[in-house]
Parts: C-alpha cells; sequence; structure tokens
C-alpha cells in the first residue's frame, strides 16, 4: 500500500485523535484519515453524476 505524508493542523489532528483507539470508532488514525477519504470520494461521485459529469469513470 502506497504511503502518503500530509501536514495537518494541530486542532484537527486532536480532534480526529478524540475518535481513535480503544472503543472508538476508528483504530487507527490512518484508519480515520482513509474512511474520510473514501467517504469525501463517494459524495463528489455523487455530485458529479448529478451533474453529469460521471460517466463510470471509478
Amino acid at each position: 500500500m502506497p504511503k502518503v505524508s500530509l501536514d495537518m493542523p494541530g486542532q484537527i489532528l486532536a480532534d480526529l485523535k478524540i475518535h481513535v483507539g480503544d472503543d472508538r470508532k476508528f483504530v487507527s488514525v490512518a484508519d480515520a484519515i482513509r474512511t474520510a477519504c473514501r467517504k469525501m470520494l463517494d459524495q463528489l461521485d455523487e455530485i458529479d453524476t448529478r451533474h453529469g459529469r460521471l460517466e463510470g469513470n471509478n
């Protein structure tokens, strides 16, 4: 799996870490970021489909 490096404001990371760990929604920060990216891409696909910009190019 490719690795990605990014800069993120500390406040966003701190807020994200509230949801990471045992008995939380995500097992790791990386898992939370992957999930957020997938959700965002799904939403963008829906928007593109509504506007006729997506023609099966998943």
